[in-house]
């Protein structure tokens, strides 16, 4: 069937038709960043490409002019000569003039990227399956980040949000005008914390720290995500980072500290309180589904080959010891990581009732956040 030019022209429309804001959706240059630092990459890209596609008109033009003006029926006999001194220092000289003008701002960029000292602040960042872990080393304090993205939307249950996939529970907090260094590492697998706005992408490798710097000059909201294909649930390994005015920032850390301290009292009251097992199975349920299912699904009955049944589980239904060393330090060489540094006291015992409890489990027992903190 053929196709006329009508065809064509109403195809092209639809296809414009169906991006509303054109300019946005279809941009044909890279996105220029929030920091000085992605803007003078984004002019190094500029300067490079614009030197390639010089050099490219130059020669092709030269070759396809030749071509055209020696081609044989017009010249049947072929010149004859031989080396050209002059013109081989010309055509070694001039690339290499335009290598050493390009390398010389590349270089001078790469120095200032890999320069991480005198920070204003030092973040570590741990990536983890499948959630990123803020610490801020000079304040002392530390909360995991995880992908808020409701589950209905991911099974399709319900529209798509304006950031779909692109949402945390808790952003990372950042003030504008400051070096803040990021340090990247990780808990099990390799990660990559990405955010194209601050032309940040650090490997976080397990058992490495690797370094990265970034000055934000305006406020507001930066999304990325991570790079590196890390599991089954690395799209929702969200980046999250609000930028706020230095000294909004200072209150917003002196606020985390109080609550950090009141946080750890009533931890220690939680901790103290003897627990029924009406008060932790709700709870253990809660933590369960936000933390668990996704690998040994709602009924507890896993997935085959992959991710163990708690239903019925040797180890669920065994000793308590062993059932709370599992959950709070993982199992090497596996995807079942250590819950300890990310769970409370009362949300391990609630999560450990739960599961004994639940299903074809009916133990009985009751775990108690107190022999949580002693095996800690």
């Amino acid at each position: 069937m053929s196709v006329g030019r009508a065809d064509c022209a109403a195809l092209l429309i639809s296809l414009l038709l169906a991006f509303p804001d054109t300019g946005a959706a279809v941009s044909l240059d890279m996105r220029e960043g929030a920091t000085d630092m992605s803007k003078r990459i984004l002019a190094l890209h500029h300067m490079s490409l614009t030197v390639c596609v010089v050099v490219g008109i130059v020669v092709f033009g030269a070759m396809f002019y030749s071509m055209w003006a020696h081609r044989r029926s017009r010249r049947p006999e072929p010149a004859h000569f031989h080396e050209n001194t002059r013109l081989e220092f010309i055509w070694t000289l001039v690339p290499a003039l335009i290598l050493v003008g390009m390398a010389i701002p590349a270089t001078a960029t790469l120095i200032e990227l890999e320069d991480n000292s005198d920070p204003d602040l030092t973040v570590l960042v741990t990536g983890s399956q499948w959630k990123w872990h803020y610490q801020y080393v000079e304040a002392g304090f530390g909360y995991y980040s995880r992908s808020a993205t409701p589950r209905q939307q991911i099974e399709n249950a319900a529209a798509k949000g304006e950031h779909y996939l692109l949402e945390v529970d808790r952003p990372l907090v950042l003030p504008t005008d400051k070096k803040v260094r990021i340090l990247t590492t990780s808990q099990d697998v390799i990660h990559s914390w990405w955010v194209p706005d601050f032309a940040v992408k650090q490997d976080a490798v397990p058992g490495f720290i690797n370094e990265a710097w970034t000055r934000v000059a305006k406020p507001g909201v930066y999304r990325g995500q991570c790079a590196e294909l890390c599991g089954k649930d690395h799209a929702f390994m969200a980046i999250v980072v609000e930028v706020r005015p230095a000294a909004e920032f200072d209150r917003w850390l002196a606020r985390e500290r109080q609550r950090l301290a009141a946080a750890s009292q009533e931890a220690v009251a939680a901790r103290n309180k003897q627990w029924t097992i009406e008060e932790l199975i709700p709870q253990g349920q809660q933590v369960f589904i936000e933390h668990c299912a996704t690998c040994h699904e709602r009924d507890g009955k896993g997935q085959q080959g992959r991710y163990p049944a708690l239903s019925g589980s040797r180890i669920v239904n065994g000793r308590i010891e062993d059932h709370l060393n599992r959950v709070m330090n993982g199992k090497a060489g596996t995807e079942m990581q250590a819950w300890a540094p990310q769970l409370s006291d009362v949300e391990l015992a609630a999560v450990l009732t739960y599961e004994r409890n639940s299903w074809s489990n009916h133990t009985g027992d009751v775990i108690q956040p107190k022999v949580v903190y002693e095996a800690r």
